[in-house]
């Protein structure tokens, strides 16, 4: 059994990276920097990234406060945030499954389970956390017991 969304996707992790001389990107604009390194350019907004640390996302540089899901506006560079991509939009993954995931019913109580709610599968079955349950004693088992 494991705890997780309906219909889990994998999407990409954007990757901090610490400026240096030899980073390059196709298509971007590059100009030096104070001390001769490469300066890249924003993806966000438009601007030159002069700060020590900077996202790599898409193939395109980011400032790590531009990077931002286009429905909630959380930063994606944060530490084990994962980015999801569609129909032209950045979004992080709870965005992503609201407006394209799957839905699916709870195998306990045969309510509809929204795409962004956390579920918990046992083999084929996938349950509301708050039904998933001993089918013998009905026990209920809450995150930290499992």
């Amino acid at each position: 059994m494991r705890e997780g969304f309906p219909g889990d996707e994998e999407g990409y992790t954007p990757e901090r990276t610490e400026r240096g001389d030899k980073m390059t990107m196709d298509g971007s604009k590059s100009e030096p920097g104070k001390n001769g390194a490469t300066q890249q350019e924003c993806a966000g907004c438009g601007k030159a990234i002069t700060e020590r640390y900077l996202l790599k996302a898409l193939d395109m540089f980011w400032h790590e406060d531009c990077l931002k899901c286009g429905c909630c506006d959380c930063r994606l560079g944060e530490v084990g945030s994962t980015l999801y991509t569609k129909a032209n939009l950045i979004l992080c993954k709870r965005d992503y499954l609201r407006l394209f995931g799957n839905t699916g019913h709870c195998a306990a109580c045969s309510k509809v389970i929204p795409a962004f709610e956390m579920v918990m599968r046992a083999r084929t079955n996938v349950y509301h956390l708050e039904c998933f349950a001993c089918q013998q004693c009905n026990h209920r088992y809450v995150r930290t017991q499992i």
